[in-house]
């Protein structure tokens, strides 16, 4: 389940992969886009895009994406074509920066995210986002942030252990894409280094107070959201849906789970749906919108 590449590796060939695949691809003309809105104090790191179709006049509900990147990489910019299809299907969608490891550790990247957040609760209805009917998604590591963030907001004891002031908000569904969710087993993982880096745990490092703040699985209520939980038969985290979907369903949460592609289709692998070239990308999103839209 590791990931055997340095920081520097997964920035330089994951940016080269990200460019590629989005080769072509322009702002579609039915939207009004709002970039790079300030949300916090950490620069680049704290902004935020809204897409949104010209012709909405009214809030609506809003797709808050967390992009993936295994912790060290990633930025709204390369998600931004495939926000923007979710957007063309209804929703308002805010696309968000946070901070990144290793410059930044634990808890910084749920920090951010809380408040993005709080800016969507109090300026959001003026880009026609609705504070009431929120529906975050994110995908890889994005995935683990969401699930771990929807815990927070929904456990009052677990929201203790971070000390958020939280938003003032209503997340009616999650679309949990691709993830790995099991924070605490993962964290115990020697070999998953890049996962002990934003946890700021140094090589053989213990600290149960992070660990137990890592422990998403076990601080997750009946009052999370009703999640969406996708993967592909060659997504290397595949193996993290299932159990994922069983916790959730056990829980008495409304949860379906899809699995898209086939053994050795290797164009639908980790990530896929965010590949707006892909016909298999356009049916997961339209699937995962279909569900979203029970919610809301």
């Amino acid at each position: 389940m590791a990931i055997n590449l340095s920081v520097e590796e997964i920035r330089s060939s994951w940016a080269i992969a990200d460019a590629e695949r989005d080769k072509g691809l322009t702002v579609p003309d039915d939207l009004q886009c709002f970039f790079d809105i300030p949300y916090g104090e950490h620069g680049k790191e704290n902004l935020l895009d809204i897409y949104v179709q010209k012709d909405v006049t009214e809030k609506q509900p809003t797709i808050v994406n967390i992009h993936g990147g295994a912790w060290v990489y990633g930025s709204k910019e390369i998600y931004k074509f495939y926000c923007m299809k979710l957007a063309q299907k209804g929703f308002t969608v805010v696309n968000i920066n946070y901070r990144l490891a290793p410059e930044s550790v634990f808890p910084s990247a749920l920090e951010d995210i809380n408040n993005a957040m709080q800016f969507v609760a109090k300026s959001g209805e003026k880009y026609y986002a609705d504070k009431d009917r929120i529906i975050i998604v994110g995908d890889s590591a994005g995935a683990q942030l969401t699930s771990h963030y929807s815990a927070i907001l929904t456990n009052k004891d677990f929201s203790r252990l971070f000390g958020f002031e939280l938003p003032d908000i209503k997340v009616k569904a999650l679309g949990l894409n691709c993830g790995i969710y099991d924070g605490l087993t993962v964290a115990q993982d020697t070999e998953e280094t890049l996962f002990r880096k934003y946890l700021g745990l140094a090589d053989g490092q213990t600290d149960e107070k992070i660990l137990a703040m890592a422990d998403t699985m076990k601080n997750i209520t009946p009052a999370f959201p009703p999640s969406f939980i996708m993967s592909c038969e060659e997504d290397f985290l595949l193996p993290n849906a299932e159990p994922m979907y069983r916790h959730l369903k056990a829980l008495g949460i409304p949860v379906v789970m899809k699995i898209y592609g086939q053994k050795g289709q290797t164009e639908i692998s980790h990530v896929f749906h965010i590949n707006c070239h892909l016909d298999e990308a356009a049916r997961c999103n339209h699937d995962e919108c279909e569900f979203f839209r029970k919610f809301v």
